[in-house]
């Protein structure tokens, strides 16, 4: 099972493949074909993970689940809704989310799947989104709602620094079907549900955001979380779970301002 890591080791970003030993480094970006694998293999303890796609943009979508829209006392949509998170959000697995004291009280984590662009494309059948798609990733669309509630667009309450967690790899043979997607807070499960209970499949969601954005290699679309969001405060441990994927897993530290 392809897994592809972006890493840095003795201060070089590159790309490798993953397994459970470590990283085997690549000649090259998976976006060029299958670059060759080189003949080192690096342990996990002496690289450090960057995030695994650089989008020029992040596509999420919103209420693509029942349960999640009933919860916050919204109407199902009849078609994918969609917002931008700015690429200068996206961290990786194991970083820190920061907590904006200041602006916000109100910080939700909301876990989701992720579908990696793999080249560039423009009015994709949904019947051909599969040839566009490099692999599957995790991501979580952190929320200031607070914030999210006053404002007309999420622009604000979705897109502060480190509030686009993703990781901690790009998985090329992943299939969505009924696996189940889980967020846990230090331990304490607050989202479960089936991928297959999405509103809008993946096949409809690349089709549909195509329609109105050409879609470059490493765009990510985030497709959506379940019910069960939660407040996240400094201290806290939160990952984001789909059984055959992986864990993304996070930090929340303060920014060091006063609340």
């Amino acid at each position: 099972m392809p897994r592809y890591v972006r890493f840095t080791f003795l201060g070089k970003h590159r790309w490798g493949i993953a397994d459970d030993s470590g990283v085997t480094p690549l000649a090259g970006t998976p976006y060029e074909g299958t670059p060759a694998a080189t003949s080192e293999q690096l342990p996990w303890d002496v690289i450090a993970l960057l995030p695994p796609a650089t989008p020029t943009k992040i596509i999420a979508i919103g209420r693509n689940y029942a349960a999640h829209a009933a919860e916050l006392g919204n109407a199902v949509p009849e078609r994918p809704l969609m917002f931008l998170k700015p690429p200068s959000c996206v961290i990786a697995h194991q970083d820190a989310i920061v907590y904006p004291s200041v602006e916000s009280k109100l910080v939700h984590h909301e876990g989701e799947l992720a579908v990696v662009i793999g080249r560039r494309c423009k009015n994709v059948a949904a019947s051909e989104a599969g040839d566009v798609i490099f692999g599957y990733t995790l991501m979580n669309d952190v929320t200031a709602r607070d914030l999210q509630r006053l404002d007309v667009q999420f622009t604000r309450g979705k897109g502060f620094d480190t509030f686009g967690p993703c990781g901690p790899w790009v998985d090329t043979d992943f299939s969505p079907s009924d696996q189940q997607l889980r967020v846990e807070v230090n331990g304490e499960v607050r989202q479960q549900a089936s991928l297959d209970t999405m509103i809008f499949d993946v096949p409809t969601l690349v089709a549909y955001v195509s329609r109105v954005m050409t879609l470059e290699p490493g765009d990510l679309i985030s497709t959506g979380t379940p019910s069960g969001v939660g407040p996240l405060v400094p201290g806290d441990s939160v990952s984001v779970t789909v059984a055959g994927l992986g864990t993304l897993t996070n930090s929340v530290v303060s920014d060091g301002r006063a609340r």
